[in-house]
């Protein structure tokens, strides 16, 4: 019951808590309402995580464009920084509900054994009304805080800019391409990359071996599975145990004879216990031994464009037949070009310093929000000069006619990112075909160097040729009597660093009648 002298609580409807006793439950109050806050922020941290997983700004992968990777250092700088406020925004909550739960608990230190007799103390009275009442807007006030929902919307905007699943998944089964192709060890594969200082942890590299052996990539889990196994035995930090580890090679080996599923194998091992054990003590290097090369032996594959791009077939100098030597323009507008001869049957050239860097830059400008969309852009005429002026400069330089031509294709190849042999003469689907006629040339222009990997391969006559920034190369696709030219199968190989961006001008054969001779020689 209140008394009539102390009736100012009624402002605050603290009435029923005058009694000394009635302010711990407060107490308990302010300290669940800390509780909340900090659940509160669990849940948000869920919440996050959930949408981490969800990819929802880019419509294609992040690691099918190294353009798009590099954003990625921006976008990750900009979630620490709204990670950071939310973070210094419920630290702020959380001091601010501690001294109201620190000031309530100092009160009741400060009060004697008979309750009663203290609170009948007018100025007690006051001082516990007043600060229950201060307490309670604090914590009002911390719920209601609008600079902590404001950082919160920060973080779920930022957090949309993430990448997904697929993007892990799609860069692991890069890091696959590139290590069949480079024939690499996962021991080595670091040293490789030319990027020092870069390893992955035994966690990291489980992962990997998981999603190999999810692919049906069964050498390479097998390979990765061992690594993470070394670096256990070396006693790293992980998340993995070796117990889980040696159970899931044990499950592989079951799965290579039984086709059991190793890595969703939740009710026991498939095998008898007494083969976990036996594995246990294993000399995993010498099985490693055994795979020392992710892929098998391709020595009877030396038609394959891989063995080109490990420079296992490159043909010698004198076989390519180079020249080097300046040559102008068919129309002669612009000054001589520098022409290489990089093969003579089919002819095969490059121009040195076709395009400049400022060219570049505006068409790599041009490209970009395109290839947000799609892994390639088209850039025509319309869209800025420096295309017009490329088109006329191919035009002087092969002679040929761009009335029926293609726009200019713009690629930014990715981790790993290649393309299979193929024919540019052959295009699925064609509907210009009958007006424009088939992709008589290619002329491929090279708008960065490339670190490692990258190179454009022949297969069929052993030529490779590196990207060389500012550089263009051209040849026929199709020869003199319109057959296709069987030799101009053609490959990018696997980028492992560095950032390839390409153009390609595909030249029609409608409206070269007068530009390039016809023949009825089959050979020809």
């Amino acid at each position: 019951m209140c008394h009539s002298g102390l009736s100012l609580c009624n402002s605050v409807d603290l009435c029923g808590l005058l009694r000394f006793s009635d302010s711990v439950h407060l107490l308990g109050l302010l300290v669940f309402l800390l509780f909340a806050l900090k659940l509160k922020a669990v849940m948000e941290v869920k919440w996050m995580m959930l949408l981490l997983s969800t990819h929802l700004c880019y419509s294609t992968e992040f690691y099918s464009s190294t353009d798009h990777m590099t954003q990625l250092m921006d976008i990750q700088r900009e979630f620490a920084q709204c990670l950071s406020e939310y973070t210094q925004a419920l630290r702020r909550q959380t001091d601010s509900l501690m001294r109201a739960v620190n000031a309530l608990a100092c009160n009741s230190e400060d009060t004697s054994e008979d309750t009663e007799t203290f609170i009948s103390n007018p100025l007690a009275a006051y001082q516990l009304v007043r600060k229950l009442n201060k307490v309670w807007t604090i914590a009002n006030e911390v719920l209601e805080d609008q600079n902590v929902q404001d950082s919160l919307k920060k973080v779920r905007s930022a957090a949309q800019m993430l990448p997904g699943p697929d993007d892990v998944e799609g860069l692991v089964m890069a890091l696959l391409r590139l290590q069949d192709i480079y024939r690499l060890h996962p021991t080595n594969i670091s040293g490789f990359s030319g990027v020092k200082n870069i390893t992955l942890d035994a966690d990291e590299t489980f992962d990997i071996a998981v999603v190999s052996y999810q692919n049906q990539r069964f050498s390479s889990a097998l390979l990765w599975m061992l690594e993470t196994l070394r670096k256990l035995n070396a006693s790293e930090t992980a998340s993995v145990s070796r117990e889980e580890l040696l159970y899931r090679l044990t499950l592989f080996s079951c799965h290579l004879s039984a086709g059991k599923d190793l890595m969703n194998v939740s009710d026991g091992p498939a095998c008898s216990a007494h083969m976990i054990e036996k594995m246990k003590s294993w000399d995993w290097t010498e099985v490693s031994a055994h795979f020392a090369t992710p892929v098998e032996d391709t020595s009877h594959k030396e038609d394959t464009y891989e063995s080109l791009c490990t420079g296992r077939r490159l043909k010698s100098r004198t076989e390519r037949g180079q020249v080097c030597r300046y040559r102008r323009g068919r129309l002669g507008t612009y000054p001589p070009f520098r022409e290489e001869v990089e093969w003579t049957q089919p002819l095969i050239l490059r121009y040195h310093d076709f395009t400049s860097e400022q060219e570049m830059n505006i068409i790599k400008t041009l490209a970009r929000p395109k290839e947000l969309i799609s892994f390639s852009a088209w850039l025509s005429e319309d869209e800025d000069p420096v295309i017009t002026r490329i088109n006329q400069r191919i035009t002087d330089v092969t002679g040929l006619d761009l009335e029926t031509a293609e726009d200019l294709q713009v690629a930014n190849y990715g981790i790993g990112g290649q393309y299979e042999p193929h024919y540019d003469s052959k295009l699925a689907n064609d509907s210009d075909f009958q007006l424009r006629g088939g992709r008589i040339a290619t002329l491929l222009i090279y708008m960065s160097d490339v670190n490692m990997g990258g190179a454009t391969v022949f297969p069929n006559i052993g030529a490779a040729l590196q990207p060389k920034r500012g550089s263009a190369v051209f040849w026929f696709n199709l020869l003199r009597n319109g057959r296709e030219d069987g030799r101009t199968l053609h490959a990018a190989c696997p980028v492992f660093g560095g950032n390839k961006w390409v153009a390609n001008k595909w030249i029609r054969a409608t409206g070269q009648e007068f530009r390039r001779k016809c023949s009825t020689d089959p050979s020809e």
